[in-house]
């Protein structure tokens, strides 16, 4: 079972994220399951989403505490909750920052960890640029998409179809493949990556 936890501010889209995931995890053929945990959340709180893919049916119904992979939308959130805790030290980051690791003031507690499984993504500005409006979520899952290979870009693409219509949906899948093509291209072969 593979995991995923995803931290933001509500707003950003991140039960969007967790659920649309969810979503392209089943158009795969896999057993996928989505759920929020909510508290007195209103706009701009912090907020989590949680996200399993099994090949086998899931039981399990409580908060994901040691994720295989963690995404944060909003950098913000860094310093101010436990945005890593429990993440395994092979485990996937994504972070929504146009700024390094160094300019963000975690590259010393990320240092032990698996370098080529750390990304940086300008989701904030993709979206921008795309959909017309800050909605990091989904230059995020293409940027997952893209370094996990645990799901395609396409059926990224088909889960932005099944919750959004028209230019919106169109807008997202431009970003989502932005985000796909710009961490393809960061990402190394494993030759060249621990030489």
């Amino acid at each position: 079972m593979f995991q995923v936890r995803i931290h933001g501010r509500g707003g950003q889209g991140v039960v969007t994220a967790a659920e649309m995931l969810s979503i392209a995890a089943f158009e795969e053929g896999s057993h996928a399951q989505a759920f929020p945990s909510f508290g007195s959340e209103r706009t701009g709180a912090p907020v989590v989403a949680f996200c399993r893919i099994s090949d086998k049916e899931i039981r399990l119904r409580e908060p994901i505490m040691e994720p295989d992979a963690v995404i944060i939308q909003d950098p913000t959130l860094l310093h101010l909750v436990p945005v890593f805790s429990g993440l395994k030290r092979n485990g996937y980051v994504f972070i929504n920052t146009s700024k390094s690791l160094f300019a963000i003031g975690i590259d010393k507690f990320l240092k032990g960890w698996r370098q080529d499984r750390i990304y940086t993504i300008p989701a904030n500005e993709i979206s921008l640029r795309n959909v017309g409006r800050l909605a990091p979520n989904v230059p995020l899952l293409g940027g997952f998409a893209a370094a996990s290979d645990l799901i395609q870009l396409e059926s990224v693409v088909k889960a932005i179809n099944k919750k959004f219509s028209g230019k919106i949906a169109e807008g997202n899948i431009t970003a989502a493949r932005e985000a796909y093509e710009s961490v393809k291209a960061e990402i190394k072969p494993a030759e060249a990556r621990y030489a």
